[in-house]
């Protein structure tokens, strides 16, 4: 891992257009369905280079990524609470805000991508600290991340709430990515229980994962961290995706 190069696209903007090269494969079919992430993600590239981060090997291959937004929260919650609606509102927020020229407060991270080649090694908490570190030179004072558990998926029926709450021995919690953020000296803050909404109709939900979608009710999804709610009759599936908001001081 010591050979990797690591920078923001500002400094290396022939990578603009290469960031989707980095671990192509990182989320299930599904999860490529947000319709703000369709519109809006691709535009950070160009609008926000400096917090838009990729990690290549020394012949220049994308093995790594991670994705910020900027936005202002002090302007909608003066109390400084983080939205329900999570990751959409946030990218929702930080496009418009930059449309508006109103000036951002704060950072949230959007993704952080790895390789299947260079998982458990490091690199993901490597990203982390690199993306903390764009946001500080860019002059700003928190990080924030509405992250998604990595192991919630194994335990779909549980609340993210319950989930967040459950720690390891030495305190810790029992989700991977949550302890990468939290070593990283981020703090638990809230679930977002809403954070990014996949609908369509059960023919695309049959093509989106393989499963039949015969039946209403509850539809465990592999890589789903809660359940998928499927209606027969409508026509239509709805998964609605949980994160938990994490805060990073930078200062």
């Amino acid at each position: 891992m010591d050979d990797l190069v690591l920078t923001t696209v500002a400094q290396r903007p022939e990578y603009a257009t290469r960031l989707g090269e980095a671990a192509a494969h990182a989320w299930p079919h599904f999860m490529m369905q947000d319709l703000v992430a369709e519109v809006l993600l691709g535009q950070l590239v160009t609008v926000f280079p400096e917090l838009q981060l990729i990690a290549t090997t020394a012949d220049g291959r994308p093995v790594a990524r991670a994705r910020a937004v900027p936005f202002a929260l002090a302007h909608r919650s003066p109390a400084g609470t983080l939205p329900a609606n999570g990751w959409d509102q946030v990218l929702i927020w930080g496009m418009r805000d930059h449309a508006d020229g109103r000036p951002a407060d704060r950072v949230s991270a959007l993704e952080i991508a790895i390789d299947d080649a260079y998982l458990g090694v490091g690199l993901s908490g490597r990203m982390l600290q690199a993306l903390r570190g764009a946001a500080l030179a860019a002059g700003f004072d928190e990080l924030v991340a509405p992250v998604r558990p990595n192991h919630k998926h194994r335990h779909p029926r549980m609340p993210m709430s319950q989930y967040v709450a459950t720690t390891r021995a030495d305190g810790l919690p029992i989700d991977p990515w949550l302890r990468v953020h939290v070593r990283a000296g981020g703090v638990i803050d809230a679930v977002a229980p809403a954070s990014m909404v996949f609908a369509g109709s059960l023919a695309e939900w049959r093509d989106w994962t393989g499963l039949p979608f015969a039946a209403s009710g509850s539809v465990e999804v592999p890589e789903a961290l809660v359940p998928v709610h499927c209606d027969l009759e409508q026509d239509h599936a709805v998964y609605v995706e949980p994160n938990v908001w994490v805060r990073h001081r930078l200062r």
